[in-house]
């Protein structure tokens, strides 16, 4: 249930009326205080709420009751889009377009700080990289693990861009100390307990779509972090398995400004694991960024063909490069600054 209050509404009067409320029914109440208005979400079981006693309260202009599950992550309970903040002063959200890039795999130093260098200088505002890799097969490699993870802390202190890498299960939460925004991949969308875990701490999440999940499925999991307490998520759309066998997923680019409207979350886009080519990396991030998408996680690697994973999809330094300030142009376009 959503409960708009009018704009004269003092903040005592509001104490007094989430009082009254939290009193006589069991539920949790948001607060959301915008520009213009204050609203209140109620979330619990609202079906005792009296609808006509709420809306008859002077405080009170509008009241009407929610019929999506997913509460947290809706917009009409945070109309303002949600802008996540790094603490060295980085911004997802916030109208910019935002760029991460990176290996697929850490596969070494030289590896890894050279393509974060590479990286940096084409505008890429974080540093992807996997640590712990989850592959289909069991022969493939795995990836660095803990080693991978000081290297990419070995990255960021020479670089200075914020880590994003993906973790595999709870009690690996202690290693991700220095990671900066951590990664729920597209097989652990619906991990449960993991995202309970994630919504106890104080770090971004980049929240992926599982492979053959729906909008609404992939914000119920955005949901179970923000329960927790953590309402950094951030959305990301990486393709789903379809009938078509030509591209490793099909990117649903519609699915941008579905999330856009139903959530006040950020939503970025990953082209590499999407079409898994590495031709089709800018197009496929183009036609994210017309979208409305608010940024894009790219695959890039020093020597792709050599590439420990997903060499067939990452771009080389070069490439990103030229891809990466094309993006920055038509990201003008739609109103995006870089």
């Amino acid at each position: 249930m959503i409960i708009v209050l009018k704009p004269e509404c003092t903040n005592d009067q509001l104490e007094q009326f989430i009082e009254r409320l939290t009193s006589h029914y069991d539920l949790q109440v948001n607060t959301w205080v915008g520009t213009q208005r204050t609203v209140l979400g109620l979330i619990g079981d609202t079906s005792s709420v009296d609808m006509d006693y709420i809306a008859a309260q002077d405080l009170v202009e509008s009241v009407k009751r929610v019929q999506e599950p997913y509460k947290k992550a809706n917009r009409k309970f945070h109309p303002d889009n949600t802008v996540i903040t790094l603490p060295g002063g980085q911004k997802i959200g916030d109208g910019s377009l935002t760029l991460m890039a990176g290996p697929c795999s850490v596969e070494g130093e030289e590896q890894i700080c050279g393509i974060a260098e590479r990286v940096k200088t084409a505008g890429a505002k974080f540093l992807r990289g996997g640590a712990f890799k989850p592959r289909t097969s069991p022969y493939s490699f795995q990836g660095m693990k803990a080693e991978g993870l000081a290297l990419l802390s070995e990255a960021k202190k020479k670089t200075g861009l914020p880590i994003v890498t993906e973790i595999m299960r709870v009690s690996h939460l202690e290693l991700f100390e220095d990671v900066d925004i951590i990664q729920v991949g597209a097989r652990n969308m619906q991990n449960f307990e993991l995202l309970k875990e994630l919504g106890k701490i104080k770090k971004p999440i980049l929240l992926k779509r599982g492979l053959s999940s729906t909008i609404e499925e992939l914000l119920m999991s955005a949901e179970y972090i923000m329960a927790g307490g953590n309402e950094q998520v951030i959305l990301c759309e990486r393709g789903i398995r379809t009938f078509e066998p030509y591209t490793r997923n099909t990117l649903d680019i519609s699915a941008v400004p579905v999330l856009k409207k139903l959530s006040h979350l950020p939503v970025v886009v990953d082209p590499s694991h999407a079409g898994g080519i590495a031709w089709l990396v800018e197009p496929l991030a183009m036609a994210a960024v017309a979208a409305g998408a608010d940024g894009l996680i790219i695959e890039v690697h020093n020597d792709p063909p050599h590439a420990l994973s997903d060499g067939a999809q990452s771009l080389t330094p070069d490439q990103f490069d030229r891809i990466s300030s094309r993006l920055f142009e038509v990201g003008k376009v739609f109103g995006k600054t870089r």
